[in-house]
């Protein structure tokens, strides 16, 4: 028997080896045949290949076994997951196995494992799903063969439109020849042709319903149901039911006020009008205000809001209905309703929301809890198979009952199980069997429970077990199409061909229906056709085509030739070879023509024609070829096969903690094959991340400047190029202020002190660790805010004690390593009640401003220590010693004078602080004294003694105390330069002073200029001013050393001298005696012998000759009086320059060798010039050659090969022969090229054709024979050759 195959690029199905023959025959739905597999054995088997290479995905990149300690950790983890995929793999071949019919002679396959109870991860339920969609679909017949129609596009069964668009049907098939298509409604053919708005989309059925014209959308619905036909069979699409879409109004209605008492239940119902589909249903106040729900107001499943109990708030808004209309995108508004609330405690105090017994504050009685939906104590409930279970509980009772859900008899199923609406209803996604059973949910409050019984029936529309598929046969082979579908009642199969039932077909004798299985023998061209299977139930149908195609075919390729596949290095590797053939080919592989079939080893051959390298290595790179093969001819294709590097990141970017502000940068190094492009992009948080002007994007890393808040966040770096991925990921936390504190409290209020307590804000990854309260009063400092107190980052609550008659209100600081948060919202105020002072006024002082007062001031008192209101400062002084009474005053400011004082007298001075509601206590006495006035004496006999040159020592006489008239600050010495001893010197005479601090009778008076004449006074000085002058007292200061000599200056003339000037020193200090120089010769290191010279105080210049020209000097200069020398300035000679090379040159230049020499070189270089003159007025011919290294040839032309002639008729040379440098006459066969004067190289020539290069001596071809090297001359040399 003969077999069609079908390839496909994706892994189609195709046979491979099976264990047991008889077993899978009965799969395919064939007669016990030779050994064969079914596609579902097929797909399980391809896949249990590709999950091997999904599970060491690494991304994007597969590893070999051999590259598992280079693995990451993520590949090793999924690795390690994929080892639970065999029972994932064993629990598919069970399902089909269980689906599988069993005839006679077939045999049951072993016993398999159940599906592990640990879940694989997502990515492998992915691969898995791929996989089998690949490679379960329909068998595909290249389009340019013969074949039945088949539908690939079809609208939904339940199709809803919008009226105020077009209708649009969908229907699209394609087959060979083009299908042409025809449509029923409602079971009756649908005459297109007749109803100008409905038109068929070219090349397609699709039906477009056209109403720009007009007409009613509503009139189009009905069943619609697709035909596409060919000559090989028909094709038939879903029953579409086809629906206008309403949203029809509200019924116009007058509600009352709905009069309720407080604590009792409330159903406030919607009953939203009938619309297709069903609105989704809303509450708003009429002001389109949401309505808060929780617990105890909530909306039902069926629209009506459920109060469990009504509060007085309630009534403080009104409640509509709104429902929106999916397609037209309306909302329409039901009339509101209006709640009166009947209350035994009409005071709707707030504070009353979140007390702890908040229903007896306001007198509601509590009461147990009762259902408010459903009614009753139990229920039924039936839902279908896939569908959504929705049960639902609400309750009313007073305090708000808790609702919980269980399953009897079980749990309930955490992977498909979710509350919502306050735990109000229970949702469980994709229904199936096992989810059937009965649920109750309780209601409990303090006051006692009540349970309510949910009976949970689960149906089934009919779902597919076996779904037939196209079957594709050769002439005289047999087949089967299996129909087999489940569902809850059991459905009912029933058979069509071409549109129309099994039994009223003609009779075919190949062919044998035995219920849900068609069994084809010996078929033949004409048994084409196209079958459909229709099974249903009450809540469904399925309806499926499949064709049955006979067709004879030679081998062919069907993916383009000669591909080229790029793979990563230790990769599993597949290179598909998709083919189609009847019968079914014989594939074999071949490696860069070798004649060996590939497979085993590394490699393995897959019957649908793909070739599977377990691990790619760089010596399998080359082109494969892959040959097909049956009776009818054979087909090959080649697949050139490239391996690169992978690539990897092998420096990662690490997780970083960096502070706000600071710069990140985030490594990312890369390590690809050279030859791909790699690409480098970020992700943050796993979305393209946007580099903004803060950040800066390398090759290898990611800088963030200026780090913020936003920053945080996973970064991802992805290196990739054509063929593969790696990825690495770090984490970048940024610690910031903290974030401000919130929702500020105050409770346990009391007269000193009350308890705020507040809501920690984020702290932004750096721990709080402190808070700061503050305050502000609005009386003294109205909007000025103080420091209160601190806590530790651990309490948001603490006890504030406060002071006496201050509108508090507070607000909190979060404090963290990074700084300090924003502060928080103020706090409600808070105020004290008064008391009298308990303190008062701090730095108290007496000073006088004039000879004859005394000011009073003080720091005035602040709002936490005024305790009452009208805070004032009662005033005490009295003379000191004197005993005399008090004198006071009131004072309202921070200061008071107290007039017509003696000069300088002590005072007792007392401030007391006073409010409305009494003294504070008794104050401290503090001493001030009235105003001083000038001092009335002088120092009296005051002695100088002259210490040295520059200083003086002063003595003198103390004043009495009484003649100060203050305090005694110091004894200050006023003194200035009367003149100079020096004649014609100008001096300054401007006065300065020294101070002596105290009452001390002596000092030292420095820094005074030598040799001059001095005068000196001395005063007292109190807080007001100097007193008297002393007597005036003249000194004279002995002789000193001078300062150092000014501008002194050091030139080089010449290489034998240098010379020294300079000025006289700006201070003589003295009588100049002369000068002293020192002067040492130095080169480096080395130090010569020191010289000294002594000049008289007239001479200001000085010459030294130089001992040689090569070392400098190093000189010292100071000038001497008497006393000694003084202060000295030193200056170095400068660096000789080059001239000991200019004046050799310059000798050498007048030596009488050197001219001869000249004159040599010169009367060359003249013959030189001559010889080339002549030599260029000859003339010659300059073959131009590119890239060749041979002489022309004898036979070669001379004027046609591209050569240059420089000569004119005159000055030819005899013919045959040419003057070449050496003075030899060059055969005609050698007067070819200057290159033959080169070292082999290339001649090259400028614009005005001279040769550039080298020239060499070449020597007639007898000569060069056994000596194949020249020599490269200069042009000496060439004069040379002359001689």
């Amino acid at each position: 028997m003969r077999r069609l195959a079908a390839r496909g690029a994706a892994g189609d199905a195709g046979e491979v080896a099976a264990p047991a023959a008889d077993s899978t025959d009965c799969a395919q739905g064939r007669s016990p045949r030779p050994p064969r597999v079914t596609l579902g054995l097929f797909v399980l088997l391809l896949c249990d290949r590709l999950i091997d290479l999904c599970a060491i995905w690494d991304p994007g990149v597969f590893l070999h076994a051999a590259g598992w300690k280079r693995a990451s950790g993520t590949a090793r983890r999924r690795l390690n997951e994929a080892e639970t995929l065999s029972s994932v793999r064993e629990a598919q071949v069970e399902r089909l196995e269980a689906a599988r019919p069993r005839r006679p002679g077939c045999r049951e396959r072993g016993p398999v494992l159940r599906m592990a109870r640990q879940q694989p991860p997502p990515w492998v339920h992915t691969a898995i799903l791929l996989c089998l969609l690949s490679l379960t679909g329909a068998i595909e017949i290249p389009m340019d063969l013969s074949q039945p129609p088949t539908i690939t596009k079809q609208s939904v069964k339940d199709h809803i439109v919008d009226p105020r668009d077009n209708i649009l049907i969908e229907c699209e098939a394609k087959g060979n020849p083009a299908p042409s298509f025809h449509w029923t409604r409602n079971s009756r053919f649908f005459n297109i042709a007749k109803d100008p708005r409905v038109s068929m989309r070219r090349r397609s059925g699709t039906l477009v319903i056209d109403f720009r014209s007009g007409g009613r959308p509503e009139e189009y619905e009905g069943e619609y149901q697709c035909f596409a036909r060919n000559k090989f069979g028909t094709a038939l699409s879903n029953r579409i039911r086809l629906q206008v879409s309403k949203s029809p109004l509200w019924p116009k209605e007058n509600l009352d006020p709905v009069v309720v008492q407080e604590g009792a239940p409330l159903t406030l119902q919607c009953n939203p009008p009938p619309g297709l589909p069903s609105p989704v249903i809303f509450w708003m106040s009429s002001s389109m205000e949401p309505i808060t729900q929780d617990k105890r107001v909530s909306q039902g499943h069926n629209g009506d809001l459920y109060f469990s109990n009504v509060m007085l708030q309630d009534m403080q808004t009104d409640y509509s209905c709104n429902a929106r209309f999916h397609f037209t995108h309306t909302i329409q508004q039901k009339n509101a309703f209006t709640l009166k609330v009947l209350t035994n405690n009409p005071y709707n105090d707030s504070s009353l929301r979140n007390h702890p017994d908040m229903y007896s504050a306001r007198g509601v009685a509590e009461r147990t809890p009762s259902f408010m939906y459903p009614q009753g104590t139990a229920s039924s409930q039936m839902v279908l198979r896939g569908m959504d279970l929705l049960l639902e509980c609400i309750a009313s009772g007073v305090p708000t009952p808790d609702i919980a859900w269980y399953k009897k008899g079980g749990d309930l199923p955490s992977d498909k199980a979710k509350f919502e609406n306050f735990n109000k209803a229970l949702r469980i996604t994709n229904v199936s069997e096992e989810d059937s059973g009965e649920y109750f949910c309780l209601a409990s409050n303090k006051m006692g429970s009540i349970r309510h019984t949910i009976s949970v029936r689960v149906k089934a529309a009919p779902y597919w077990l076996d779904e037939p598929k196209n079957l594709i046969l050769a002439p005289g082979e047999d087949g089967r199409l299996v129909c087999r579908a489940n569902g809850n009642p059991k459905p009912t199969v029933q058979w069509m061909v071409n549109g129309e039932p099994l039994q009223s077909a003609p009779p075919n004798p190949n062919r044998e229906v035995a219920g849900d299985t068609i069994i084809f023998r010996d078929t033949q061209i004409s048994s084409r056709a196209v079958y459909q299977c229709n099974t249903s139930n009450e809540h469904g149908y399925l309806l499926a085509n499949a064709f049955v195609s006979v067709l004879d075919v030679p081998p062919r390729m069907l993916s383009p030739r000669n591909q080229l596949i790029r793979v990563i290095l230790y990769n599993r590797t597949r290179l598909d070879c998709p083919f189609f053939g009847s019968p079914i080919p014989t594939l074999r592989w071949f490696k860069n023509g070798q004649g060996s079939n590939l497979d085993g080893g590394n490699y393995h051959v897959y019957e649908n024609g793909s070739l599977e390298i377990k691990m790619i290595r760089k010596e399998d790179q080359g082109i494969y070829t892959c040959v097909a093969t049956n009776i009818l001819g054979k087909a090959e294709n080649q697949v050139r096969l490239e391996v690169k590097d992978p690539t990897r990141i092998y420096r990662m970017p690490e997780d970083q903690v960096a502070k706000r502000g600071t710069t990140v940068q985030l490594e990312c190094r890369v390590k690809h094959d050279p030859s791909l492009k790699l690409t480098v992009s970020w992700l943050k948080d796993d979305e393209p991340l946007y580099i903004g002007n803060r950040m800066k994007k390398e090759d290898d890393s990611l800088t963030i400047f200026g780090v913020a808040e936003r920053d945080q966040g996973s970064y991802t770096c992805i290196a990739s190029t054509e063929l593969d991925q790696d990825l690495a990921k770090a984490h970048l936390t940024v610690l910031g202020r903290p974030d401000r504190p919130r929702d500020l409290e105050l409770t346990d209020l009391a007269e000193r002190s009350v308890r705020l307590t507040w809501i920690p804000g984020d702290d932004n990854n750096s721990p709080i660790t402190d808070y700061v309260v503050q305050f502000e009063e609005d009386q003294f400092q109205p909007g000025v805010w103080h420091d209160h107190s601190k806590f530790p980052g651990s309490v948001n609550s603490a006890v504030l004690q406060l002071s006496p008659y201050v509108n508090y209100q507070f607000r909190v600081i979060a404090v963290n390593e990074v700084g300090s948060s924003h502060p928080s919202l103020p706090s409600e105020r808070y105020r004290t009640s008064g008391a009298p002072p308990e303190s008062n006024p701090a730095d108290v002082r007496g000073e006088g401003t004039r000879k004859n007062n005394m000011e009073i001031t003080w720091t005035p008192m602040n709002a936490t220590s005024a305790f009452g209101p009208n805070l004032r400062y009662i005033v005490k002084w009295r003379r000191r010693e004197t005993r005399e009474t008090w004198n006071n005053v009131t004072v309202w400011g921070s200061r008071y004078v107290v007039g017509q004082t003696p000069v300088y007298v002590p005072y007792e001075i007392r401030v007391q602080a006073e409010n409305d509601f009494g003294k504070g206590p008794e104050p401290d006495t503090v001493i001030g004294y009235s105003g001083e006035d000038y001092p009335r004496a002088a120092p009296t006999d005051v002695k100088i003694r002259v210490l040295n040159s520059t200083a003086i020592s002063l003595q003198w006489n103390r004043v009495y105390p009484d003649t100060v008239q203050g305090q005694l600050r110091e004894y200050r010495a006023y003194y200035w330069r009367e003149s100079s001893l020096l004649k014609n010197l100008w001096v300054s005479q401007k006065r300065q002073q020294a101070s002596f601090p105290g009452d001390r009778p002596r000092g030292v008076v420095s820094r005074l200029f030598p040799y001059s004449n001095y005068k000196l006074e001395m005063v007292v000085v109190n807080g007001r001013g100097d007193g008297p002058r002393s007597e005036t007292k003249e000194f004279t200061t002995p002789e000193g050393v001078p300062s150092a000599p000014r501008r002194f200056r050091v030139r080089q003339p010449n290489l034998e001298t240098i010379n020294l000037e300079w000025d006289h020193p700006e201070h003589p200090n003295g009588i100049l005696i002369g000068y002293t120089l020192k002067y040492v010769a130095f080169n480096g290191t080395k130090l010569g012998k020191q010289i000294v010279e002594n000049f008289s105080p007239n001479q200001t210049k000085f010459t030294v000759r130089r001992a040689d020209p090569v070392s400098r000097y190093r000189f010292t200069l100071s000038a001497r009086t008497q006393v000694g020398s003084g202060e000295a300035v030193t200056e170095e000679s400068p660096a000789p320059p080059n001239e000991a090379y200019t004046n050799n040159q310059a000798d050498i230049a007048t030596q009488g060798w050197f001219i001869g020499l000249m004159c040599a070189i010169a009367l060359l270089v003249l013959i030189l010039l001559i010889v080339c003159f002549i030599k260029r007025s000859r003339g010659g011919k300059y073959p131009v050659r590119e890239k060749k290294d041979v002489p022309l040839g004898p036979e070669d032309p001379k004027e046609e090969d591209g050569s240059f002639d420089y000569s004119d008729e005159d000055n030819k040379p005899l013919q045959g022969s040419q003057t070449s440098l050496d003075g030899t006459i060059k055969q005609q066969e050698s007067d070819d090229s200057l290159v033959d004067y080169g070292e082999g190289g290339e001649g090259q020539f400028n614009e005005d054709g001279s040769f550039i290069g080298q020239y060499t001596v070449k020597k007639d071809k007898e000569e060069t024979e056994g000596n194949e090297s020249s020599e490269a001359t200069s042009p000496v040399n060439a004069i040379y050759s002359l001689a």
